[in-house]
């Protein structure tokens, strides 16, 4: 089990590692390229296209083929497309790096989790899904640092060593005993579940904080180069947001396990709201960076309660984990595309501050939702 453990934790790790780094280079392929914030937007927002594309084929290749053979898919996709990635000078080869990536992402995540939790006693899977998570969040901490590297360094000696460990990850994955199959799910059952009210709002409640977190991932490094910050500032400001939440994730997982799923998912909501208004007004970088720190951990209270839940609430309706997991994959991606891609390009045609209130007031109506379920419940 703790091996186990360390491998998941360690392949989503370098996952989040290389969708993360890109955030640094946002202004430098911006300036090399000729990028408008629509343009940064569509990269950034390549992976959880990706990632979305690939999820239930993830989730439906793991119930079939088997959890290790999926993953080690997810691994190898991982070391060929930062290899591509780290290579290319256009956008078009960047784009279609990031997206590929995004699909082996979707595989690793459906796989790895679904072979945790698998091996995980039922009134500790939002402690071990939060645990895992922290491990994804440091890889997302991890990442703005990989980036800036890459703009003192060059991006290809760096991502080539990222290919190098995913490599590496994928030859330890092999040594590991596989998990047993889990029952295949057709797609027509698969369709009516995804309609059911309980499965909807289980995947809502995932996907808004990773609306938040895709606008977040383009406008704020933006502003903050606006704003003067150097590349390497941007990714030391991204570090140490990344840390708070890889340190709130493990513990909003245990709360759940002890308090229930939604104890933290309002909590989380109710921050969001609040720093939907306040994220583009600050002007100043060490002020912007603050807001930034608040915003992120509003939201990394939410992840992993919102991903135990909708495990919960999958596997009551019938599924198998893998695709439990794909949903999570399903509804993290579409999230952080429409954030990242709609919101730089709304904040294009009107300014910063539109999608920041749109996911604000987003975020205030599910938690207004969530309250009035519960008087209704009561």
């Amino acid at each position: 089990m703790r091996r186990l453990f360390l491998l998941v934790s360690a392949a989503v790790l370098v996952d989040t590692m290389f969708f993360a780094a890109v955030a640094p280079l946002l202004p430098q392929y911006k300036e090399e390229l000729g990028l408008s914030k629509s343009a940064a937007g569509v990269l950034a927002a390549a992976y959880p296209a990706g990632s979305l594309a690939g999820s239930i084929p993830a989730g439906l290749l793991a119930t079939r083929v088997g959890v290790k053979p999926t993953m080690l898919t997810g691994l190898v996709a991982l070391g060929i497309t930062s290899l591509i990635f780290g290579l290319a000078d256009s956008i078009i080869v960047l784009d279609g790096a990031r997206f590929a990536q995004g699909v082996g992402g979707a595989c690793t995540w459906a796989a790895g989790f679904a072979w945790l939790v698998s091996a995980a006693p039922p009134d500790r899977r939002g402690t071990m899904i939060g645990s895992a998570l922290g491990a994804a969040i440091i890889g997302v901490l991890l990442g703005p640092a990989l980036g800036g590297l890459a703009t003192v360094a060059g991006p290809e000696p760096v991502f080539s060593g990222v290919a190098l460990v995913a490599r590496v990850l994928a030859l330890w994955a092999g040594t590991l005993p596989g998990a047993a199959r889990g029952e295949a799910a057709g797609v027509r059952f698969l369709a009516a579940v995804l309609r059911r009210p309980a499965i909807l709002s289980s995947v809502g409640l995932y996907a808004l904080p990773a609306v938040f977190a895709g606008v977040i991932s383009v406008l704020a490094p933006l502003r903050l180069s606006d704003l003067g910050a150097s590349g390497a500032v941007i990714g030391a400001i991204f570090l140490g947001v990344a840390a708070v939440e890889a340190v709130l994730s493990p513990l909003s997982g245990r709360l759940s396990d002890r308090r229930g799923r939604l104890a933290p998912i309002r909590a989380g909501l109710a921050g969001a709201a609040i720093m939907g208004l306040v994220m583009p007004l600050p002007g100043t970088v060490p002020v912007t960076a603050g807001a930034l720190l608040v915003a992120v951990a509003a939201l990394g209270v939410i992840w992993a309660p919102g991903m135990a839940l909708l495990s919960d609430t999958a596997g009551r309706a019938g599924l198998d984990q893998a695709l439990a997991f794909g949903m999570s994959n399903l509804a993290w991606s579409l999230g952080h595309m429409v954030g990242s891609g709609g919101g730089a390009a709304l904040a294009d045609a009107t300014a910063d501050a539109v999608p920041y209130a749109v996911i604000g007031v987003a975020c205030a109506l599910a938690l207004a939702g969530l309250q009035r379920r519960d008087r209704v419940a009561r």
